[in-house]
């Protein structure tokens, strides 16, 4: 029986690193329904105790009770232990703790209405130069024609492939307008700014059932609905398989 990916809560989990995100999601779950609740009965309270049939005359007299005080106090002191002691640990490990691009597979993917180029380095291991004035229907990603190092790099549109148990670094950039790269089961989004490089990192912990989704989460036009991207995760024998085969020319499985 194939394992189900999108459920009704979170996203399949096969990210190396998703157990800390979804255990921040949880929390602020159950922190805001504690607010809810609490809330909720503390007005359904005030309906009753100071209903006009109890309280003909107007009190003019300031509020003296200290138990909202130490309420709000108490939300605050939760907010910050969420913030402080969850979420920028998971933040910092992001953004700083990037892995060593030697034991790493590198990737730049190049946004645009309304797909994903996804550039590979080739066996040279190097990414070739690019320019907008190269761009055009023959050359997708703008690679300088000129540049030793982009002779062996391959553009797959749509098509993202890593192997598992391995970093894998992307470099985010835009033709156009802003988008937002989103793979849910590796629990990553990140904007991407037109005239900006983001750097950012994953790990895939696991295979999973078949092709995962990657999406565009900014609205970047009329069709932003068709910007979809396939993240598939393989062994290493199975990827370096599918690498010989883009650097011989052969055609992706599937396309948009």
């Amino acid at each position: 029986m194939e394992e189900k990916v999108y459920g009704y809560w979170l996203p399949m989990n096969v990210s190396a690193h998703a157990e800390e995100i979804d255990q921040l999601i949880n929390w602020l779950h159950v922190f805001m329904v504690l607010l809810f609740v609490g809330w909720g009965v503390f007005f359904i309270y005030c309906l009753f105790k100071y209903r006009a049939g109890a309280n003909p005359n107007a009190t003019h007299a300031d509020v003296k009770a200290k138990s909202a005080k130490y309420v709000e106090i108490a939300v605050c002191v939760v907010e910050a232990i969420l913030l402080i002691g969850v979420s920028m640990p998971v933040w910092s490990e992001f953004k700083s703790d990037f892995p060593d691009e030697s034991d790493s597979v590198r990737v730049q993917v190049l946004a645009e209405q309304f797909a994903w180029n996804i550039q590979y380095p080739g066996k040279d291991g190097k990414f070739g130069r690019r320019a907008s004035e190269y761009i055009s229907t023959d050359n997708l990603l703008g690679l300088d024609p000129n540049d030793e190092n982009g002779k062996d790099d391959f553009n797959s549109i749509n098509q993202l492939h890593i192997p598992v148990n391995k970093p894998v670094i992307i470099t985010l950039m835009s033709k156009d307008v802003i988008h937002s790269f989103k793979i849910p089961v590796m629990r990553l989004t990140q904007d991407i700014i037109p005239g900006q490089s983001i750097r950012i990192w994953m790990e895939a912990a696991k295979i999973g059932p078949g092709h995962f989704d990657i999406a565009c989460a900014q609205l970047c036009g009329l069709g932003h609905y068709r910007m979809r991207g396939q993240l598939t995760i393989e062994t290493a024998d199975a990827y370096q398989k599918w690498l010989d085969e883009q650097e011989s020319g052969e055609e992706d499985e599937f396309s948009f």
